[in-house]
Parts: structure tokens; C-alpha cells; sequence
């Protein structure tokens, strides 16, 4: 899972919490779901086949939240226990026995699946998808929380016509049902998986399908209102996938491959078998590519499809395995498609923030169950850095293939790798171990001196940083004496960067009219005060090829430049921006404050801005919205309605951020008069949070 520029997130070491049963094997699971929406819940029938390996008097499934309404052992009703956590079959059961159970249940997940639309009359924008790393399927799906029981999952899931459903799997039959009234999908699955990796998605989905060069099906999903970001969405795809598979040198080890985005998604994306679900906000223009593009994440999720679908950890202690080398092959990926200085700058970055982040006593060893995503999936990619550096290429990718042929659809632990890799290379590699597996602290010097020797920017970047140490004042000097030189767009960026603020006009002025994008986006990003000298080069940023720069250009000109507003305003009145509307949202706050322009439209400007607070919208856009309000201090009665729904959002960060913003607007006076106000207006979730907050 790839958590996004938020990243994102990381719950999976409660896994080390959940039990275990060493006497039967799951084998396989036919599963029946019919999501009722209207009251979040899954009616569900499950029939496992599983096999005693010895004698027990017991056996059990994790189930949350689950109530039962038959339960049979190979077809005859048995006596159960049910603690809302498992069920539990009190029965002897013999060594070498094969038997079926069948649960038929009512779900009530409070989390891992998302009911999202349903309350709203715009059929639209319905949606249900599963996110069950962390927080565990079994809130849905009777199953198991320990990833070590694998098991070959079948789903059928019954929905209203309309909707399209995808799952795990090859999609084997869809049939009308209930007097055509509803749809019946059916899935099957050759091989065996954790239970966390089970997912499905119902919505309003159209789809493009490609093949890869061995083949396989590739499905890429998408709202029919985004059918003309397909392209630059799902750019690369075909490539990422072909690339993969020639460099791991194992063959996709699935039937096929989907590509799923949804509405407020947790995290960027999570690698259900076959299946990624990632958010929708990486549905993108053409112009937005630059900016925020799905490259990486989905080839971290494709990745994963070896790297944890395939082989899978035995307990957090081990999570490396997963997120370390989706991130690594990831970043190859990208290294293939943006090139090398895209490859390593990126690497100098992640070491800049673990160094930061260690440097504070925060390090912490990739084998440590309790890391931090940080940790996993940028250290864990640069150990792999290092580990290739040390066993040669050709060494290493014997390891990996080893490794992964070795022990496919089992459980692994760091020590089943890094033999695999002793054995490849005949090397012993316990102070590779010492240093990057079980020390804290992250070698931030081997890092640098590895990146210096490998990419010839960055030796130039380290060069000239070290020339001007501390005389800022001769930034200037220094970097124009060597500009012309300097080849790669990316060290002219960070040089920029790092000495805006000592950079005359005349040599700003200079970047804006003659660089690439990339490096007038530094000065766009890094000047605080526009010289009046460069305003006119500075305006030409205003129609780039980058959402971001455009941003933050508008806001500095409208800044700097009071008397020129109304023709920045009029410039940019048509630009939407990323998928959170980032540039929309900012105009629109702007053409409220400026006050000569169009003042006979400001409610409707303020409409507009009031509206993406609603729930229809992705919680990025709510979240810049509610920010911008309250900026300007223009929250009316709707405004502080959808504020208060936010704070039960299932987005932590959205969730904490809204109560945040709710809690500093209480502090005016007559605010809290307001929320009374209003109280008799909110659903029986939203008075109960309120009733919390306001000490009720």
C-alpha cells in the first residue's frame, strides 16, 4: 500500500495482535455478499473447506460485528460461540480430516467497508469499496486476521443493475437474479491469499482493457465523468507492467490486473489481489501530469502484487518485505520512465527526510514492528539500494527470483530473504544487516556518498552548496559562474531553491524567460517578495504548464501587485487546477477579498466556495474550502453544517483537521449560539459528536 503526499498511513502491525491456529488449513472460501447500502451492512454466506493437520477440539474465524443465522459443519447445523471479535466451533476434530463449514450472517462494518453517495438523490456518485489492510476483513467477510492462513477466496456479489462490481479474480459469469431486479457477479480465484487482501468496489464504473507483453489483461477502470483523463491517468501502465515483470524476472502470478479509483479513498492505494483500488484524486489532465501523476503509485501497487500478494509477511516485524520493495521497484520504474536524475534526486530527498527525521532520535530499525511508514518504505528502499550495490546486479536478481519462486504463496520472514541473497551472491551479509536492518539511526553519509558517486548533478550540487557554505551574499556569484555548465533542470531547481532570496531581479528575470518549467516553478515557490523588475516575466507563469505554479504565482502577483488584481482575477477565472480544485478554490477566495471586483457576484462566488464543503466532494476539496472560509471568516449556517459532518469523516486526517478548524471557530463569540442554532437540523451522529464537543 502507497500512501500518498500524505501519505499515508500505517495501522498493519495490529495484525501482530490477532490469533492463531496451527491445527487446520483453510483451503478454500466461496463467498456470497449483498451489500444493503441504505444501512451499511453486508448480508454475507461463506462455505470454507479446510483440512485438520492435528488433533483440536476447536476452530474459529475472526468476525467483527457479525451476527450468524445459520452455521453448519459439513452440512448439519453444529453449536457455536460468538463474542462479536470470532466464532468459535467447540469440536473435536481428526488429524487428516476434510471438512466444510458454511456461515450465513449480517455484517455490521464500522469500518473496511465505505458506504459513500447513498444518502443523496445523485445515483451518480454511489459507491462501496473495501479497504481491509489494518483494519482487517473480517468486519465483513468471516476470515482471518492472521495473514499466515491463506486461502483461495471465490466471490459472487449481488447488486442493483447498473452498477459495475469488481473484485478478485477472473470475472466468470453475471446474471440476472430476483426477477432481474438485481445482478449476480461471480469471481473465481486459482490461487491462495491472505484474508486482508480480499476487495471489491460497486459504483458507476466504465473501463479501457490493455494487455501486457506476456498477456495478461489489464483493466483500467473510471468514472464516466473522467473518461478524457484516462490517458494521462493510466499513462505508462502498460510499460510499468512489462517492465516489472522483465526485472523481477517472475511472471505475474495472477490472472489479471485491475486499476479501481474511488471517492475518498484512505490512502493513495492498496494492492488487493488483482485488484488496486487507489484514490480518485489521481484521476489527472494532461496539465496536472507534472504535478501529480499515478506513475509511482501504481507501480508501488503493481509491485506489491509479487512483494506481498505473492510472498507475504509472517508479522509487522517483517513489513519491509512489503513496502520496502514496492517502494524500490517503484522507483526503478520511474527511473526507466523519467530517467536517471529523476531517479536519484528523488533518493537524495528520501534520505534527506529520514536523516531529518532520525537525526531527532525518531530513527528506527526496519525491524521494528511499530516503524513508521517513513521508515518502511523509504529505508527499506534504499537498504535495497545498498544490497544491490554490494551483491552485484546479476547476484541480485537471482536472490529475488530465488526468493520469490521459493516460497510463492507462503509466508516469509526477513531472514527466508536476506539467505536467499547469502546463497545468490556467496556473500555474508550480516553487516549489511547490522547497519541497515537493525540500526535505528539511517546512514545518512553512505547515502550521500553513494548518490555523489552515481549521479554527476548531485556531485555538482554537493560542490557548489560546500563553495558557498554560509557566504550567502556571493550566491549569486557563485551560481552564475556556473549556470551555464549546470545540465540537469533538477540542480538548477534546488540551487534556486535554496538561494532565491539572494538572487537579484536581474537574475530571476533571466530564469523566467529562459529556463524550463521546472526551474521558473523554484522561483514561483521560493520568492517571498516579487521584485517590481520581474513582475512581467513573472506573469507569463500564470498560463504554465503546471497547476502549482500557477497556484502560487496568482497568489503572489495578487499579493505584491494590489493595483493589478482585477487583470490576475480575469486571467485566471477559467482554471480549475488539480483534482482538489486547488487553483478554483484560491481564485475564488481572492475574488471575494478584492473589493472592486465584480462586487454584484460575490454571492455567487461565495456559493460556489461554500459548496465543495459538502459531502459530494472528494475531502481534499472540502478540507481547502473549509481552510478558505475561515481565512476570510464567512462560515454561514451550510458552511458549519457540512463542517460538523466532516468531523465524523472516515478519513482521520480530514476528520482531524475539520475538528480542529470546529473547535478554533467555538472560540468566537456568539459561535457557539450558532451550533445550537443549527443542532435541531443534524442527523443523530452529528448531534452526538456536537453534544461531546459542547461538554453536553
Amino acid at each position: 500500500m502507497k500512501l500518498g503526499p500524505a501519505a499515508v498511513f500505517f495501522f498493519f502491525v495490529q495484525i501482530l495482535s490477532s490469533q492463531t491456529q496451527d491445527g487446520v488449513d483453510f483451503l478454500s472460501a466461496k463467498v456470497f455478499v449483498e451489500p444493503i447500502p441504505q444501512q451499511k451492512q453486508i448480508k454475507g454466506q461463506v462455505t470454507y473447506k479446510f483440512e485438520v493437520l492435528k488433533n483440536i477440539d476447536s476452530i474459529f474465524l475472526d468476525a467483527i460485528n457479525i451476527d450468524f443465522s445459520s452455521v453448519l459443519l459439513d452440512s448439519e447445523r453444529v453449536n457455536y460461540t460468538n463474542n462479536q471479535k470470532s466464532i468459535t466451533l467447540k469440536k473435536k476434530f481428526r488429524k487428516g480430516a476434510i471438512h466444510s463449514i458454511s456461515l450465513t450472517y449480517l455484517a455490521n462494518p464500522k469500518q473496511t467497508v465505505y458506504f459513500l453517495g447513498w444518502d443523496d438523490n445523485n445515483p451518480d456518485n454511489n459507491q462501496v469499496w473495501t479497504q481491509g489492510q489494518g483494519k482487517y476483513t473480517s468486519h465483513w467477510l468471516p476470515s482471518f486476521d492472521d495473514m499466515n492462513e491463506k486461502v483461495e477466496f471465490d466471490l459472487n456479489l449481488i447488486t442493483d443493475p447498473g452498477y459495475a462490481v469488481i473484485s478478485n479474480g477472473k470475472l466468470i459469469g453475471k446474471e440476472e437474479i430476483l426477477n432481474a431486479k438485481a445482478l449476480s457477479w461471480q469471481f473465481d480465484m486459482e490461487q491462495p491469499m491472505s484474508s486482508y487482501l480480499v476487495g471489491f468496489v460497486i459504483g458507476k464504473f466504465d473501463k479501457k482493457t490493455i494487455r501486457s507483453g506476456s498477456g495478461i489483461p489489464i483493466e483500467l477502470y473510471y468514472e464516466p465523468k473522467d473518461s478524457l483523463k484516462v490517458e494521462p491517468t493510466y499513462r505508462y501502465t502498460q510499460f510499468i507492467f512489462d517492465f516489472l515483470e522483465k526485472e523481477i524476472n517472475v511472471p505475474y502470478p495472477w490472472q489479471n490486473y485491475k486499476q479501481i479509483p474511488v471517492q475518498d479513498f484512505l490512502y493513495a492505494g492498496m494492492e488487493n489481489t488483482g485488484a488496486t483500488i487507489f484514490s480518485n484524486t489521481f484521476m489527472i489532465d494532461s496539465t496536472a501530469f507534472s504535478d501529480k501523476n499515478y506513475v509511482n503509485v501504481n507501480a508501488h501497487e503493481l509491485a506489491h502484487q509479487w512483494f506481498g500478494n505473492l510472498v507475504t509477511e509472517q508479522s509487522g516485524e517483517h513489513h519491509w518485505l512489503h513496502e520496502g520493495f514496492a517502494t524500490y521497484y517503484a522507483y526503478l520504474a520511474e527511473k526507466e520512465i523519467f530517467g536517471e536524475d529523476y531517479f536519484y534526486w528523488r533518493l537524495l530527498d528520501t534520505a534527506k527526510s529520514l536523516i531529518n527525521f532520525s537525526g531527532d532520535g525518531n530513527g528506527e530499525a526496519l525491524t521494528n514492528s511499530s516503524a513508521g511508514s517513513l521508515t518502511f518504505y523509504e529505508k527499506g528502499a534504499w537498504a535495497l539500494i545498498i544490497l544491490r550495490q554490494r551483491v552485484g546486479d546479476l547476484n541480485f536478481r537471482q536472490g529475488i527470483q530465488n526468493y520469490l519462486t521459493k516460497y510463492a504463496y507462503q509466508n516469509v520472514t526477513i531472514s527466508d530473504f536476506m539467505w536467499e541473497m547469502e546463497k545468490a551472491s556467496g556473500m555474508k551479509l550480516a553487516d549489511f544487516k547490522s547497519v541497515w536492518l537493525q540500526e535505528s539511526e539511517f546512514p545518512f553519509e553512505i547515502a550521500k556518498s553513494f548518490l555523489i558517486a552515481q549521479n554527476s548533478s548531485i556531485k555538482k550540487y554537493f560542490e557548489i552548496k560546500n563553495t558557498i557554505g554560509n557566504n550567502f551574499d556571493k550566491a549569486e556569484t557563485i551560481l552564475s559562474s556556473e549556470w551555464n555548465s549546470l545540465k540537469s533542470d533538477d540542480v538548477k531547481y534546488r540551487l534556486v531553491s535554496d538561494y532565491a532570496t539572494n538572487l537579484s531581479a536581474k537574475f530571476l528575470g533571466s530564469i523566467l524567460r529562459n529556463e524550463s518549467s521546472k526551474v521558473r516553478q523554484a522561483v514561483a515557490f521560493s520568492v517571498e517578495k516579487l521584485p517590481a523588475q520581474v513582475r512581467l516575466d513573472f506573469e507569463s507563469l500564470l498560463m504554465d504548464g503546471s497547476y502549482k505554479t500557477i497556484e502560487s504565482a496568482l497568489y503572489r502577483l495578487w499579493t505584491d501587485f494590489p493595483d493589478d488584481q482585477i487583470a490576475y482575477l480575469e486571467k485566471t477565472k477559467d482554471i480549475i487546477g488539480l483534482p482538489n480544485k486547488n487553483v478554483r478554490l484560491l481564485w475564488l477566495t481572492l475574488a471575494l477579498v478584492s473589493p472592486i471586483y465584480h462586487t454584484d457576484l460575490k454571492p455567487d462566488f461565495f456559493k460556489e466556495l461554500n459548496s465543495y464543503t459538502s459531502s459530494e466532494h472528494h475531502f481534499e476539496v472540502r478540507l481547502l474550502a473549509f481552510q478558505y472560509l475561515k481565512s476570510i471568516g464567512t462560515f454561514d449556517d451550510d458552511t458549519l453544517k457540512n463542517l460538523v459532518d466532516a468531523c465524523s469523516h472516515h478519513v482521520w486526517y480530514f476528520k482531524k483537521s475539520s475538528r480542529k478548524i470546529l473547535k478554533e471557530f467555538l472560540k468566537g463569540d456568539g459561535n457557539i449560539a450558532r451550533l445550537r442554532a443549527i443542532y435541531p437540523s443534524l442527523n443523530q451522529e452529528q448531534q452526538h459528536y456536537l453534544d461531546k464537543t459542547l461538554g453536553k
